[in-house]
């Protein structure tokens, strides 16, 4: 197995949430100081620690950074796949908290709502993040 490759101690296991309300999308603005992927947008998430499973890490990761809890996230929407790292998002509509606030002012300067013809303006962390967005805001969207 390569080093960096899925399953192996070298890739880090990320996770994230694709927060949605009202046909909209909760973004996070990474601080331009950051070593990985400054000064994009991103959604809200981070690193898997050891001993801890995806689903825990997720709910941690947007507490710390969100000041909200959530108890089960709604479906895995994607996996994807880069040497070095592992990501997983996952689609939350429910939360508590109120609100989703930025706790974490160090890793992202600004948050905000987007519809998806102001994400298609944004510079994106992934670029299959527009895609996503689009395809999973057109699935919920009521007939």
């Amino acid at each position: 197995m390569d080093a960096g490759a899925p399953g192996t101690p070298e890739a880090h296991e990320i996770v994230a949430a694709l927060l949605v309300r009202d046909g909209r999308v909760l973004l996070c603005h990474r601080s331009a100081g950051r070593r990985w992927y400054p000064d994009v947008w991103d959604f809200p998430g981070g690193h898997v620690e050891g001993g801890e499973s995806p689903i825990k890490a997720l709910a941690r990761e947007l507490e710390e950074e969100l000041g909200i809890l959530i108890q089960q996230p709604g479906p895995e929407l994607v996996r994807v796949v880069e040497p070095g790292f592992v990501l997983r998002i996952w689609l939350v509509e429910k939360w508590d908290g109120g609100d989703p606030v930025n706790a974490s002012p160090a890793e992202h300067d600004d948050l905000g709502w987007f519809d998806v013809s102001q994400v298609a303006d944004l510079p994106l962390a992934h670029s299959g993040y527009l895609a996503l967005i689009r395809d999973t805001l057109a699935r919920l969207r009521p007939l």
